[in-house]
């Protein structure tokens, strides 16, 4: 399924949660470093610091996460983790945290979906309604020439290329991602958003006295400093409710 919302809503929503995307990208770069310090050597590294720089992280506060994971400096030592479950209406909803206490996440993560409508499940019970994939999104300008895009994207190696009003969707599988990452990188194209992504094989249509309430959860999921990201089967866009 393709992607909701607009180039500029993505970037306004980004704009309004700056400093919790200084956390939560700070924390990536850390665990990232744990396996080493030099984004040359390090790819997880180097895309977390590359999405960190895209949202203007003082490099002050980025060069500190990598030393906090390399050892340099001490630090909290986080947990990956995953929680699934249902909203409002039944749209599945899969949330990835990263946390240095895990007990408290889960209850915070818990009292969010119950208060609005949801119910948290056990691992599995919504992830076959998604695939993991590369999402590649490059805004549309007079500058790109869409076949061109096309034809790099996929001498590359990406899997599909999604067309939306104001941007260009490339998709790649998981193994990948760093290759086609890299050499539309290495071309010069920008991109407004490079990650590994659960993408929904099937939506959801939300019954419209649900809307607000999933709406809500939605948002508070994504306000939490130890969630990551937060993807939905909602077929609607609930930035635009």
């Amino acid at each position: 399924m393709g992607r909701h919302g607009t180039i500029a809503g993505r970037k306004a929503a980004q704009d309004s949660r700056r400093a919790q995307l200084f956390t939560k990208y700070a924390r990536a770069i850390t665990v990232a470093a744990k396996t080493g310090g030099d984004p040359e050597y390090n790819i997880m590294l180097k895309h977390a610091i590359d999405k960190a720089k895209a949202i203007n992280m003082p490099n002050d506060n980025i060069t500190r996460a990598i030393k906090k994971g390399t050892g340099e400096l001490d630090g909290e030592t986080y947990e990956n983790g995953s929680f699934e479950g249902y909203g409002a209406s039944g749209v599945a909803v899969i949330v990835d945290i990263l946390t240095d206490n895990r007990n408290r996440t889960a209850s915070a993560i818990k009292h969010i979906f119950d208060k609005y409508g949801g119910n948290l499940g056990v691992p599995g019970c919504v992830s076959y309604m998604f695939e993991r994939k590369g999402i590649i999104l490059i805004e549309k300008t007079d500058a790109i020439e869409e076949d061109a895009l096309m034809e790099a994207a996929l001498e590359a190696g990406a899997e599909d290329i999604i067309i939306h009003e104001d941007s260009f969707e490339i998709q790649t599988t998981t193994e990948d991602f760093n290759a086609v990452n890299e050499e539309l990188k290495k071309i010069g194209y920008d991109f407004v958003e490079d990650d590994i992504e659960y993408i929904p094989s099937m939506e959801v249509a939300p019954q419209e006295q649900d809307i607000k309430n999933l709406k809500k959860m939605i948002e508070l999921l994504e306000e939490n400093d130890d969630v990551q990201n937060v993807y939905h089967n909602c077929s609607i866009d609930l930035e635009e409710q």
